[in-house]
């Protein structure tokens, strides 16, 4: 059979390949590969869903029995199936959330100082507000840096909301309402 399929192709071989890597092998066992059901060598078995669980829960391999059958399975075997998908389900989860962790980097310090995002939210603002605070600023005859540091706040957070990237950035509330107030636009959407 060809690779990936999912075993009822009906070629013209004697169905002794195994269905993920194509090699050729009398001693196939059954895997659940991202959701197919296959046959497979001994060197793709890790790949199976279940994580490596021996054949034997009511799957036994292609020949039949040639390799111990199905002496180790349970009896009436629905106990084991109806764990398999909640604890796959968890599994995956785990495996999700462990491949976005080391994709984002370190996580520490969410874990130890937990998140505080109600401290200082930033309110939802009027269209266009980035310009109305540039005009404004270059109004009053100011440039980012002399407000920045007559307001006590960081200059590329100005330099944010002029460029209407507030949200993004993690422009806070109390940067937006020192903006209204100094330069007397309103730019909060209430």
């Amino acid at each position: 059979m060809a690779k990936y399929s999912t075993g009822g192709g009906g070629g013209g071989d004697d169905g002794d390949a195994c269905e993920l890597c194509g090699r050729e092998t009398a001693e196939l066992q059954r895997a659940t590969v991202a959701g197919a059901k296959l046959l497979v060598c001994s060197d793709c078995r890790p790949h199976d869903d279940a994580g490596n669980a021996p054949s034997g829960h009511g799957e036994s391999d292609r020949s039949g029995g040639s390799q111990g059958g199905s002496s180790g399975s349970s009896p009436g075997g629905a106990s084991a199936e109806s764990s398999g998908p909640e604890s796959r389900k968890k599994e995956l989860a785990r495996k999700q959330a462990k491949m976005y962790d080391s994709a984002t980097g370190d996580s520490k310090h969410w874990e130890e100082g937990g998140t505080n995002y109600e401290s200082d939210r930033l309110p939802y603002l009027v269209s266009g507000y980035g310009d109305d605070v540039a005009a404004a600023r270059q109004e009053a005859g100011l440039t980012v840096e002399e407000l920045a540091e007559e307001l006590d706040v960081d200059e590329d957070d100005l330099f944010a909301v002029e460029d209407g990237r507030a949200a993004t950035a993690g422009v806070g509330g109390s940067v937006v309402r020192a903006l209204e107030e100094r330069l007397g636009v309103e730019i909060v959407d209430e």
